[in-house]
């Protein structure tokens, strides 16, 4: 017997025989490689937020203050929100163009309740629930029903917006003075040790929104049901349930946004910004979640987040009118998904073989 064959039976077998600490490096190296499949798919984001943050840095002093970060993690929290339940619904092959609608519907009910009396956990616990209702609502039609979700989502989209409407008859409700209005308007507004809450608060939904996708087998439902239905039908996965709960997950995050919403402005209002639906789905695309579904995650979506929000942070600073947001926005979705396909059919790959002599 030779002595690499004596080493190679002297050597502890990896699967079942070696040492614990050997699972560590084995989970570090998984960690990295999965740290790198999703930068690949944001590189473009990353390389340009770094050059933009540079670029505003330099032309523009205040933007590298604290005060100007907290004003861009505050402004675009609303935004985050709802683009964190986006990315489930894309991820899965889907889109939900009534999140935005949603977001009203539950502010209203959040100001309604307020104005009822209500305390503020009463008031924040109905806000939740009929947020999760409504995302129930698009999920039941979808996948038990089998509407596409481009009708169901463009229908309940009116609806929504035509139920917080009516619900004040078009008024805003100010909730400053209200009863229960103190710990919400404290949570959006207040900090700890510099800290915005909201900013935290931003930290542990990514997180848990991350894990829930990546260590749990409904988040790997969400992916196979993305990349293909069928087989993730075939494989014993529940399409119907894993759909549903994909959108009662963007019905509570526009519940969350609402009382964010709420919160910093003081008050509910029915009328909706008719670019956020553009902003958020914009930013899951920007940040590399691909738009048939199976690709991407949550950390992409922040930074694509985070690149929209840096983008308008400048154009503000930069005195540069509101009214040119949509086009930007627009211009850069439309780039970033083109971006994507060209990756995604080999339109940036380098000939193999290199250059001849």
């Amino acid at each position: 017997m030779s002595s690499d064959q004596l080493a190679a039976e002297k050597r502890p077998d990896s699967g079942h025989g070696g040492p614990p600490h050997d699972a560590a490096p084995s989970r570090a190296a998984s960690m990295w490689s999965e740290i790198q499949r999703v930068s690949g798919r944001s590189t473009g984001v990353i390389a340009g937020l770094v050059i933009l943050c540079i670029y505003l840095a330099v032309t523009q002093p205040v933007f590298a203050t604290w005060g100007n970060t907290t004003n861009v993690v505050a402004g675009n929290s609303v935004i985050l929100l709802l683009a964190i339940g986006a990315t489930f619904v894309i991820l899965s092959g889907g889109i939900d163009l009534s999140t935005a609608a949603a977001g009203a519907a539950t502010a209203m009910v959040f100001g309604e309740l307020l104005s009822a009396g209500v305390g503020a956990f009463v008031a924040v616990v109905g806000t939740l629930a009929f947020g999760l209702f409504l995302g129930a609502v698009n999920g039941v039609l979808i996948s038990y029903l089998k509407i596409p979700f481009l009708v169901v989502t463009l229908g309940t989209l009116s609806i929504f917006e035509s139920f917080a409407l009516v619900l004040s008859s078009g008024k805003t409700i100010n909730t400053f003075t209200l009863d229960g209005f103190e710990p919400v308007y404290r949570f959006a507004l207040d900090d700890v040790a510099g800290v915005p809450y909201l900013l935290i608060f931003d930290v542990v939904v990514v997180v848990v929104a991350a894990l829930v996708l990546r260590y749990t087998s409904f988040g790997r439902g969400v992916y196979a049901i993305g990349s293909n239905s069928e087989a993730a039908r075939l494989n014993g996965i529940n399409v119907a349930r894993t759909t549903l709960m994909v959108y009662v997950i963007a019905g509570l995050c526009a519940g969350l946004a609402a009382l964010v919403q709420v919160g910093r402005l003081t008050g509910a209002s029915p009328n909706i910004d008719s670019t956020l639906l553009l902003t958020v789905i914009a930013a899951v695309l920007i940040g590399g979640t691909a738009y048939t579904g199976g690709e991407g995650g949550v950390g992409g979506t922040v930074l694509g987040v985070l690149f929209l929000g840096v983008i308008q942070n400048g154009l503000t600073l930069s005195d540069v009118s509101t009214f040119w947001r949509g086009t930007v926005n627009g211009l850069v979705l439309i780039v970033a998904v083109a971006l994507g396909v060209g990756r995604d059919r080999g339109w940036f790959r380098l000939p193999k073989g290199g250059t001849r002599g």
